[in-house]
């Protein structure tokens, strides 16, 4: 039986660490959770969308966890212009811009009309000019009457593929992530993009996986606000396809948690939950026990480290100087709440439960 494990430098390319308290709260809890490198959402409020912004966040991040590399991205709306993107992308400030369909999560109100990208099309083709990876939020908004075909919460992300598709052959050579993807439908439409694709450096669009979706489904979320995230988890057969994704060894699916804490009060209020599940302290433990039970922990490091890294095309300079980490066998339990002792608490996922894995660090 597997005791350790070296997974090298660790990534999670999908993080909520918001600002304020909160921020302070979190942001140290990506190096508890086993993660060296995280790729940070830009849905603060006001969002981010301009090179000072991003630049003043990162700060702010390093200043709170100096062993943590952070990749930072910018909030896609009609702020943006081609020649920020270039220039963004030339200073090493980002590696990707995030597009959230208006509406339809947490900080979405200034994001975009899905139906309709061709205005951003000046932005895609200079985010592929800069190898820049587009990051989608992947669901049309609800909609529930009139003469259209129902939108709701579990067909919103399979309502959203063609709009993958038709980005994928307008600009071809542009790096695109499918954010968690929750249904059997996403998971078989990125399997079918790629079927030609023979080795990692061909992968032009892939897929982030989260642990609470490998984990949940929608009995686990109707009635309890903590399970509640957007896109919402489904049904049993899409998590079977989302665990069998995770444990492929492909290289188009990789980690990204969608870490997304939100105070308690937030969780609980009676007048709408906000949407978010906080996985952030324990983030690796908790992809382990998907990959233990279903027997792939040889395919672990890839999920959670090699396939991110080379789909992102981090340079390795930026990893020179990060820690290893090695996952070992030792049980802990999830605490029911995590808290600065003041201000702020949040609930994280799976609280109250075991884990049969933690993680320590090792300096390069």
């Amino acid at each position: 039986m597997v005791q350790e494990i070296d997974l090298g430098v660790t990534c999670d390319m999908h993080v909520h660490v918001r600002e304020g308290a909160m921020c302070e709260l979190v942001t140290p809890k990506i190096r508890d959770g086993g993660v060296s490198v995280a790729y940070i959402m830009p849905n603060l409020q006001p969002p981010i969308t301009t090179l000072d912004r991003v630049v003043e966040y990162k700060k702010t991040l390093q200043k709170l966890a100096p062993k943590t590399t952070f990749l930072m991205s910018l909030y896609l709306s009609k702020e943006l212009t081609p020649d920020l993107i270039h220039e963004a992308a030339q200073k090493g400030a980002i590696y990707g811009v995030k597009c959230y369909p208006a509406g339809v999560t947490t900080n979405s109100s200034a994001g975009v009309d899905p139906n309709d990208f061709s205005v951003f099309y000046p932005i895609f083709k200079a985010m592929e000019e800069e190898n820049l990876v587009l990051n989608l939020h992947g669901e049309k908004p609800s909609v529930l009457e009139g003469d259209e075909e129902a939108i709701h919460v579990l067909n919103a992300e399979e309502a959203f593929l063609p709009a993958l598709r038709k980005l994928h052959t307008d600009f071809p050579n542009l790096k695109v992530i499918l954010e968690h993807c929750t249904s059997e439908a996403a998971i078989n439409t990125i399997e079918d993009i790629n079927k030609d694709v023979v080795n990692a450096s061909d992968v032009k669009v892939a897929a982030t996986l989260t642990a609470h979706h490998l984990f949940l489904t929608i009995d686990d979320w109707a009635g309890n606000p903590v399970n509640f995230c957007k896109p919402v988890a489904k049904l049993p057969n899409d998590k079977k396809a989302l665990v069998k994704a995770a444990v492929s060894g492909k290289p188009y699916f990789f980690f990204g948690s969608d870490s997304a804490p939100h105070p308690v009060q937030n969780k609980a209020r009676y007048m709408g939950v906000c949407a978010g599940v906080y996985s952030q302290s324990f983030a690796i433990p908790y992809i382990a026990q998907i990959f233990e039970e279903q027997e792939a922990l040889d395919n672990l490091k890839g999920f959670v480290s090699d396939f991110g890294i080379s789909f992102y095309g981090i340079e390795d300079s930026k990893l020179a100087s990060a820690d290893k980490v090695v996952l070992f066998k030792s049980e802990q339990t999830v605490p029911q709440s995590i808290s600065d002792g003041k201000e702020v608490s949040v609930i994280p996922f799976k609280a109250g439960d075991k884990l049969s894995w933690s993680v320590r660090w090792e300096s390069c």
